[in-house]
């Protein structure tokens, strides 16, 4: 009997598991393929809770400065003769006596110390002082425009020291809401103004190169090899100090922004040499675009999210430097109010150990340095869309 071979018989090979698409998740991965890189870094700083509140909080002090006159009891120069040096007020909310829920302060009496001759504050409980909101008190513009009365806060007699008082018997939270006004603006100011003067000389610097980028980038040695600090005071003690404050505060800013361009026509100047022999850039070159059109409409596009983030590290920076400044006496001048000027009055030891609330401008001072830090982080991982 002869031997048979076995026919082979071909296997059909196993068709390859289905892949299992999440609807949500496919709809979530096509949103971002087909999202502009504005939406990305919008969704991916949205995920950074530190930087949401943050900038949440930024904005609720800049409407605090804006509106200051609105949400202080009384005006910078309000005194209250008899309270100067004055502990803050503490705020209770349950009336003694049964008398009811809501904020209320006690009325205040002074007393001279025999043994130290200082006056001490102490609460009178007998004579209890309700606060009230929206209260007519002392006149004011409002934005400059709308005379009006109206404050958010205050008492009817009385008085109330959320902050204490300064050694001229002022109100220092007053003061401090409207020293804000200053500091944070001229942030802004003085970072717009390097933020112009960077973009410009820097895109020109490296777009052209040859003479024209050397002859900056010395300009920029130059400065950077200038000490800040002394440079700052020596050209804010030449300005004349019989200057109104208006002049004098655009004065600082430009003086605070002299420096602050520099660090930033470097980095524009680097994006620039490697983005103008791109293939797209040549192409507008050829097409007969102006050098102008070129950099505003091709180049500097490329590189805008660093721009934004550069803007927002540098503005911290600006408010510190005006501190400083006024701090020392050779920046914002009273009767003009800041951060720093308030600062002035903290200035020995004495007053650190003993009256220490004339210290709370510099805690918004740090906070606010904090605030554009974790929005600057933000940003900064924002501007990465494509990073997992």
């Amino acid at each position: 009997m002869s031997s048979q071979t076995p026919i082979a018989i071909p296997q059909t090979p196993e068709a390859p598991p289905e892949t299992i698409i999440e609807p949500g998740k496919a709809a979530t991965d096509e949103r971002y393929y087909y999202a502009s890189q504005w939406q990305l870094i919008r969704w991916r700083f949205s995920r950074h809770k530190a930087a949401v509140v943050s900038i949440v909080l930024l904005v609720i002090l800049y409407i605090l400065a804006i509106f200051a006159e609105f949400f202080s009891p009384y005006t910078p120069d309000t005194r209250f003769e008899g309270y100067q040096s004055a502990p803050p007020t503490p705020i209770h909310w349950i009336k003694p006596n049964g008398g009811g829920f809501g904020p209320y302060v006690f009325d205040t009496v002074r007393e001279l110390d025999k043994e130290t001759f200082k006056y001490i504050y102490q609460p009178d409980e007998t004579k209890v002082l309700p606060i009230h909101f929206f209260v007519h008190a002392e006149p004011y513009k409002l934005l400059g425009l709308i005379r009006t009365d109206i404050h958010l806060f205050g008492v009817k007699e009385g008085r109330v020291l959320l902050f204490g008082s300064d050694r001229l018997a002022r109100d220092v939270f007053t003061r401090t809401l409207f020293g804000a006004r200053i500091s944070l603006s001229i942030g802004l100011v003085g970072v717009f103004i390097s933020f112009v003067l960077g973009v410009l000389l820097g895109g020109i610097s490296g777009y052209f190169g040859g003479v024209v980028d050397d002859v900056i980038q010395r300009v920029i040695d130059f400065l950077l090899a200038i000490p800040g600090l002394p440079l700052w005071m020596t050209l804010s003690a030449a300005l004349p100090r019989d200057w109104p404050t208006l002049k004098l505060y655009f004065a600082i800013t430009v003086i605070l922004s002299i420096l602050g361009w520099t660090g930033l026509a470097r980095v524009v100047r680097g994006k620039m040499l490697a983005l103008r022999e791109e293939d797209y850039t040549l192409a507008a070159r050829g097409a007969g675009a102006s050098a102008w059109r070129i950099i505003t409409r091709h180049l500097l596009p490329g590189f805008t999210s660093h721009l934004i983030v550069s803007i927002t590290f540098n503005i911290p920076g600006m408010i510190l430097s005006e501190t400083a400044l006024s701090f020392i006496g050779v920046g914002i001048q009273p009767p003009a109010v800041s951060w720093g000027t308030l600062l002035q009055d903290a200035q020995n030891l004495t007053a650190v150990a003993q009256q220490t609330w004339l210290m709370i401008p510099a805690l918004f001072v740090i906070g606010t340095v904090l605030l554009f830090n974790f929005v600057g982080d933000g940003l900064r991982d924002a501007a990465d869309p494509y990073a997992r």
